[in-house]
């Protein structure tokens, strides 16, 4: 009889247990339900790193101290490199990262990745970041590499993500973007270091794999009809890829996509690179009178690619003195080991 009532105690005692323990696990999983159809959307974006990027990108602060966060403290470039890629002192960078940061914990922003209805509001922040990571990557600003390709592979590997995430045509442009720059990458320097030029590259060594692989995705953004200004780069690349030498170049076809592109991105950077088009389906004077005209506003002064323009188009035209000041003023700009190269030979040349 003992035995019997303390086994029947132990039946009693384990059914309680039992009982708590479901009734704790079913309030569990009916806050677990609730809380993952909002969240069910944040698990979407499996990688950390562009988790992290589309949290910093909160639309409660500035367009430019989104970027400048997210460079600086999720993709690592210095305030040097970001202020090279935005034209701007790095100073200026600086601030406008302590000004974000002190905004994030007076408002107290949330730290937390956004739904996804909430994800094409940060798009435009999200794929700006990733271009300016990838130029960072395909021609960097300083040191004694032309390119630094882990910068550049991230970029691209980001960017596969993100179309993965989002059925956006401009995702898919600007991936393809990137490919297809990135598909030069082993033609774009000499053996001895020496900066290339894209008319003087072996085309031969251009990576068509990534060449196929751009174009497709190019194909997949254009099939939208909701073209935006990646997709347009994404064309004019495709334009150079296409031509079996620089002579070849649909020049006509490329200026008229700068054309469009610059009723979407009329910066004078954008400005720029379509009067070296115009110099070249139309001749160097008249390139050359655009870019003086970028010039003599004066956004471009500090900006040393431009200075090397203006010496090209000088060159081309005999005007030796004018080319020889032109870079000299570029190679007391720019940071870049095979860039100074680069132009140290083509003063040499105009001696």
């Amino acid at each position: 009889m003992s035995t019997g009532r303390f086994k029947a105690i132990d039946v009693l005692r384990r059914r309680a247990r039992f009982d708590r323990a479901a009734a704790a696990l079913a309030k569990s999983l009916d806050v677990t339900a609730s809380s993952a159809e909002a969240d069910v959307d944040a698990e979407e974006v499996e990688d950390d790193r562009l988790r992290l990027i589309f949290t910093c990108c909160h639309p409660a602060l500035s367009g430019d101290a989104q970027l400048a966060l997210t460079l600086r403290e999720v993709c690592g470039l210095t305030t040097e490199e970001i202020g090279h890629a935005f034209l701007t002192d790095p100073r200026t960078i600086a601030q406008r990262i302590v000004r974000a940061k002190g905004k994030i914990r007076d408002a107290r922003i949330p730290y937390q990745m956004p739904s996804r209805t909430e994800l094409p509001d940060r798009l435009d922040t999200v794929l700006r970041v990733i271009y300016l990571v990838f130029n960072e990557g395909y021609s960097a600003s300083s040191g004694e590499a032309l390119t630094r390709q882990g910068l550049s592979g991230e970029a691209i590997r980001l960017g596969r993500l993100l179309v993965e995430l989002l059925a956006e045509p401009e995702a898919s442009g600007l991936l393809a973007l990137m490919l297809l720059q990135e598909s030069r990458r082993a033609a774009r320097t000499s053996e001895d270091g020496v900066l290339i030029l894209l008319a003087d590259q072996d085309r031969s060594r251009w990576d068509r794999a990534l060449i196929a692989e751009g174009a497709t995705r190019l194909e997949q953004a254009l099939a939208s009809r909701r073209i935006g200004p990646y997709t347009l780069q994404a064309a004019i690349g495709a334009a150079h890829a296409h031509a079996d030498t620089a002579e070849a170049t649909d020049w006509q076809t490329i200026v008229a996509l700068y054309d469009i592109m610059l009723r979407l991105d009329a910066s004078p950077v954008m400005q720029l690179n379509r009067a070296a088009a115009v110099s070249m389906r139309d001749g160097p004077a008249e390139g050359l009178v655009l870019i003086e005209t970028l010039l003599a506003a004066g956004e471009l002064d500090d900006y040393h690619l431009a200075h090397s323009a203006r010496a090209d188009v000088c060159r081309r035209l005999g005007r030796t003195a004018d080319a020889r000041a032109s870079y000299a003023r570029a190679l007391a700009l720019t940071r870049q080991g095979p860039e100074r190269r680069f132009l140290e030979r083509r003063l040499a040349e105009l001696i």
